[in-house]
């Protein structure tokens, strides 16, 4: 998603646009409906971008491993710094942070890559399609949340197999714990 900001750049310090956002961006290689708007300031170095966003991401249940369409919203703050001097078309000193955003020889702020970094952070680590999500037989592997199966609960603990012999076999004892 690109701007052009060579007149915001032009303005006094603390000038403000508003821009209305409903592009396609590309998040985890799946291009993803954003939508919202972002307010660009002028600071004395660059421009500063707020905005709340909207989007849906297709992930996958870490559970049942069922994909499902998950929501995020995006809380993005980020200050892009010049790379050109707007009056003269010098270029200006790397900004010292390490991974800044820039607006580019052209004067185009480019909030993608921004947008895509906010959106993998805002993942959760384990998704969950629902929250009582049963998951997946360990021993069938049949979707519990689909249909039902009928495996034992709890399978047998393999460390006790020698000690399970000596129970005779009419006994419903369980020494799987």
């Amino acid at each position: 998603m690109e701007i052009n900001v060579s007149q915001l750049l032009k303005e006094n310090i603390g000038s403000i646009r508003d821009y209305e956002v409903d592009t396609s961006i590309d998040i985890e290689g799946k291009d993803s409906t954003v939508q919202g708007e972002i307010r660009l300031m002028r600071t004395d170095r660059g421009i500063l971008a707020r905005t709340t966003l909207k989007t849906n991401i297709n992930i996958s249940c870490s559970r049942c491993l069922s994909p499902f369409d998950y929501a995020l919203v995006l809380n993005i703050e980020e200050e892009y710094f010049q790379t050109i001097d707007i009056s003269t078309g010098t270029a200006l000193p790397s900004p010292e942070e390490p991974g800044s955003f820039t607006v580019d020889e052209n004067n185009i702020l480019d909030l993608s890559e921004a947008i895509r970094q906010y959106a993998l952070l805002a993942i959760p680590m384990k998704p969950l399609c629902h929250e009582e999500c049963a998951g997946l037989c360990p021993v069938c592997g049949v979707n519990l949340n689909q249909s039902s199966c009928d495996c034992p609960s709890r399978p047998a603990d393999p460390r006790w197999a020698e000690l399970n012999k000596l129970i005779p076999p009419d006994t419903e004892t369980s020494a799987d714990s």
